[in-house]
């Protein structure tokens, strides 16, 4: 997923192939092992500061590109644009970003929280109900602003707290101290909704075909 304000966000993922069949044609029956998209171990999260965010911005970019899907030119368009909104946000106040990593960048998430006032509330005009402006103005409202994950995560293990997702989004919440992550999403992106709602985010109050706010956009939420 990818949000910048007031730019609205999409999911990302990597578009690979499916598992290998097991090529010798025999399983013993048995559960399914817990494998995919964020195994208990050899995933580290851990957060870059903005001196590292600038030394790492090419592996960022990087990451950002082969999660977008599309060809060459779809990933240097993409890229580009990514690095831009990327370095507008590291600049607001309490900007964080996580990445996860095991002999390589796997993952990334990044946000920042927000207060009852100031230039976060672009993109947002007309879209929060008055439970969401009144969590802001206590101070335990953050905006996430990005979850790059492999298509795998979207996938598999989706509801298991060690979900890659899961833990990127949740890492963040706890960071902060905030008690709901807010994001907006294209009402077109039916599949970011669709991955936002299997890792716990809900759509706000108010949100529903009969009575959300007019505009091109919805609001999803997550509490902790």
């Amino acid at each position: 997923m990818t949000v910048n304000m007031p730019v609205p966000p999409t999911t990302t993922e990597v578009l690979g192939r499916p598992d290998d069949p097991d090529r010798r044609g025999t399983r013993k029956p048995g559960p399914s092992p817990e494998r995919g998209s964020s195994p208990r171990e050899g995933q580290r999260v851990r957060r870059l500061t903005r001196r590292q965010i600038e030394d790492h911005l090419q592996e960022l970019g990087d990451l950002y590109a082969e999660t977008s899907g599309g060809g060459p030119w779809a990933w240097n368009q993409a890229r580009g644009a990514f690095l831009r909104r990327l370095a507008a946000d590291v600049r607001r106040p309490g900007f964080e970003l996580l990445i996860a990593e095991t002999t390589a960048l796997t993952g990334c998430a990044y946000g920042f929280p927000v207060r009852g006032d100031g230039p976060w509330w672009e993109g947002f005009d007309g879209y929060l109900p008055g439970r969401l402006l009144r969590i802001a103005a206590s101070g335990r409202l953050l905006v996430i602003s990005g979850i790059h994950v492999p298509s795998r995560v979207r996938r598999q293990n989706q509801d298991r707290a060690w979900n890659l997702a899961r833990r990127l989004q949740g890492r963040l919440l706890t960071d902060h101290g905030a008690a709901v992550a807010v994001t907006l999403v294209n009402r077109s992106e039916h599949r970011t909704v669709e991955a936002l709602r299997s890792w716990g985010w809900r759509c706000a109050e108010g949100d529903t075909p009969g009575t959300a706010p007019l505009g091109p956009f919805r609001v999803l939420v997550l509490e902790t």
